[in-house]
């Protein structure tokens, strides 16, 4: 695709004008509704949470591909205006959805899949959408809009298998927008305080999109930690259960920088334990995991539960 030039004053990001009137989605939270026309069906969704650095687009990136290897069909769409979410699986920085709309001027129809859809290893599709320049736009309509284009192009026909790679720890407003498509919303953890703390606010965003939406907690992926005791005792504590643990593994640090997925490094027995998570995981998010209804705690009171004693 040939990319227009723009004007080097950059637009005002569109408004969104397919949207229904606002409601509570909890104490507290308002949010505007996706058009019921864009929703997924059939394909399993999952959106990936998480403080920012921890690992969300490393875990999602895996899962894609454990996924395939599975024999499914996958479809991983990276909300993060860095756009990075994809990049092991592609081997490069893919343009955003918002980019290439940007270049035709918002008009949709003169898109090609191959503009914005990438092949990754093992047949994971690939979709970056980006987000609005800082204080010009809402990151929800990037996620409406891309998904509306998926839909539009049949690609969603096709795909077994949804995963929402989410920006950062924000969980209000726009980048909340993917629990209103999620089957199954997943935290990804460290076994320290600030995940931890983090982790408690995302169950709280997520507790409030479940009273309006399909979306439920599905779990804890325990990431780049030796130990889970303080993620274990903090699900003991409000409900929640670990799906999977990953170790701080040096493999995964040389994964990102050979911009390859953990099943394309050279094996190890080390190594292979970790493909065997991710292939174990996949499976068992495949089946169902159980809908959880955890009661997330007061910032004060968890600052007093976390630590050593």
């Amino acid at each position: 695709m040939t990319i227009r030039q723009t004007s080097t004053v950059r637009k005002a990001f569109p408004v969104p004008v397919s949207v229904q009137p606002a409601q509570p989605d909890g104490e507290g939270s308002l949010q505007v509704h996706l058009d019921p026309e864009d929703n997924i069906d059939g394909a399993k969704v999952f959106a990936v949470y998480g403080k920012g650095g921890i690992g969300k687009s490393t875990t999602s990136s895996n899962l894609s591909v454990a996924f395939s290897k599975l024999g499914k069909r996958v479809l991983q769409i990276g909300c993060d205006p860095k756009h990075d979410s994809t990049f092991t699986l592609t081997k490069k920085l893919m343009p955003t959805v918002i980019d290439v709309l940007e270049s035709v001027e918002f008009h949709s129809e003169e898109l090609r899949v191959d503009d914005f859809v990438y092949e990754g290893y093992n047949g994971v599709m690939c979709v970056e959408a980006g987000g609005p320049p800082a204080g010009t736009g809402c990151g929800g309509y990037v996620v409406g809009q891309t998904v509306k284009l998926l839909k539009q192009h049949h690609l969603l026909e096709d795909t077994d298998v949804v995963i929402f790679d989410v920006l950062g720890d924000v969980v209000c407003g726009g980048f909340a927008a993917p629990l209103q498509h999620a089957e199954r919303a997943l935290v990804v953890a460290a076994n320290d305080f600030d995940s931890i703390f983090a982790m408690n606010r995302i169950v709280s965003a997520i507790s409030a999109k479940a009273k309006n939406y399909k979306v439920r907690v599905g779990g804890v992926i325990a990431n780049r930690s030796a130990a889970t005791d303080q993620i274990d005792g903090f699900n003991e504590q409000i409900g929640l259960k670990r799906l999977a643990h990953f170790p701080d593994l040096d493999v995964i640090r040389r994964s990102r920088l050979k911009k390859s997925t953990l099943f394309e490094m050279e094996s190890t027995p080390e190594l292979e334990a970790v493909q065997n998570e991710y292939l174990r995981l996949a499976q068992a998010l495949w089946d169902g995991t159980d809908a959880l209804a955890p009661e997330p705690m007061r910032d004060r009171d968890l600052f007093d539960f976390l630590g050593f004693d």
